[in-house]
């Protein structure tokens, strides 16, 4: 009986924890929820058949969309282009058979929906650093983000080339 009360009062105070996920690194950078380190490798973004509506569609989403091969993200509930036309050579198409509502990295859970939701007051996503980008990344594949620590822009592939944003 001590044993489950124990573990009642862990797994209650750990709801409280606020989440801070260093990917490849010991600590994070700031307030960071999710940091990774400076490489030469970027986030691929999902590369979605038709973009999302509804509660699906939350502000703030990044994917590609396939229909015309554009980096866009979620603004204002608007679908902003980030990129010209771009290509889908080089990546590969998902398969699996999807279930459930992703991964969800700062809250116990979320009205938002993707493959991984970021939830924080306070806290937020900072990019995989690279320098320079156009040189650096050898093999990038369309849906490709980052931050370019030369340019201090986001950079994203289209799988043709490069745009960046201030």
């Amino acid at each position: 009986m001590k044993k489950i009360i124990i573990l009642t009062v862990i797994l209650a105070g750990s709801s409280f924890i606020k989440a801070q996920v260093g990917m490849g690194k010991d600590s994070v950078d700031g307030d960071a929820i999710l940091d990774f380190p400076l490489s030469n490798t970027g986030i691929l973004l999902p590369v979605v058949d038709t973009l999302p509506t509804g509660t699906a569609a939350s502000n703030g989403t990044f994917l590609l969309d396939k229909s015309d091969i554009t980096v866009k993200m979620r603004e204002n509930d608007l679908w902003v282009s980030l990129s010209d036309t771009g290509s889908l050579t080089g990546t590969m198409p998902n398969t699996s058979a999807e279930e459930g509502g992703g991964i969800i990295i700062g809250a116990p859970g979320s009205p938002a929906q993707g493959v991984l939701v970021l939830e924080s007051a306070d806290k937020a996503l900072v990019l995989p650093k690279v320098n320079d980008p156009v040189t650096n990344m050898k093999s990038p594949v369309a849906g490709t983000i980052c931050y370019d620590t030369v340019s201090k822009t986001i950079a994203v592939f289209d799988g043709l080339k490069w745009s960046f944003w201030k």
